[in-house]
């Protein structure tokens, strides 16, 4: 299942190799973000990319340009299969984050990163707009950053399933879409405010689902993330 990337959100080395090791050949890579990185920092990310693992490099930049393009330049290093960074950044800061990884992994002889940006977190609702600052609909908001993205040169975003129709109609079919907020039909939305069903995304046009809690909280991960796959294999095939 090449669609399904488990987030490593966990605590500790040995427990995010466990799982990686558990589920292997069962899911199409594995996210590591701030907590899993701030802990160990980029051994992790490394190891499981020396071993062939796609890698989604889960940290959110967002600073001057400079300093984005440092970093983008570094995560390259590492051999990340996809990187993101915050839209709200600005034209200038995606556009340097784009060329930092395409000059590093031109220098490597390496495959470029995919290069994504957040468009607005899941956590957020229309209600939080207001908080900080921005008027209009969520939906607004989220689609005028993932054009701002595309006009970059970016890969795609990273968008909540309730977005991902609107963003495949005005950024085309070749724009990847990564969607996390994925829960099962009877899971909490935790702290996510705008989640679907893992088939649901599928459907509305998502390239990439981001699965942390219904697969690694449960007491079978690789099975639960079996059954999300089997799930999205069945909606593929209608």
């Amino acid at each position: 299942m090449d669609e399904l990337l488990v987030a490593l959100d966990v605590d500790t080395i040995e427990q995010a190799r466990a799982l990686a090791d558990e589920l292997r050949g069962a899911v199409g890579g594995f996210k590591i973000g701030s907590r899993l990185f701030t802990s160990h920092g980029p051994a992790f990310v490394e190891a499981l990319a020396s071993r062939g693992d796609r890698v989604f490099l889960d940290l959110k930049f967002h600073d001057i340009p400079n300093t984005v393009a440092g970093a983008v330049a570094a995560a390259t290093r590492l051999g990340v299969w996809m990187l993101n960074v915050h839209a709200s950044g600005g034209v200038a800061m995606l556009r340097a984050a784009r060329e930092a990884a395409d000059s590093e992994a031109s220098r490597l002889s390496r495959p470029a990163p995919l290069v994504i940006a957040v468009t607005m977190l899941t956590s957020m609702s229309e209600s939080t707009l207001g908080e900080i600052g921005l008027s209009g609909p969520m939906t607004a908001q989220v689609e005028r950053l993932a054009r701002l993205a595309q006009s970059a040169g970016l890969d795609g975003v990273v968008a909540s399933p309730q977005e991902t129709s609107l963003i495949r109609g005005g950024c085309g079919p070749r724009f990847t879409i990564v969607t996390p907020g994925i829960r099962g039909a009877a899971d909490s939305k935790g702290d996510q405010s705008r989640t679907s069903t893992a088939a649901e995304a599928l459907a509305a046009g998502a390239n990439y689902l981001v699965v942390g809690r219904p697969i690694i909280g449960a007491a079978s991960p690789r099975r639960a993330a079996e059954e999300i796959a089997a799930a999205c294999r069945t909606m593929n095939a209608r």
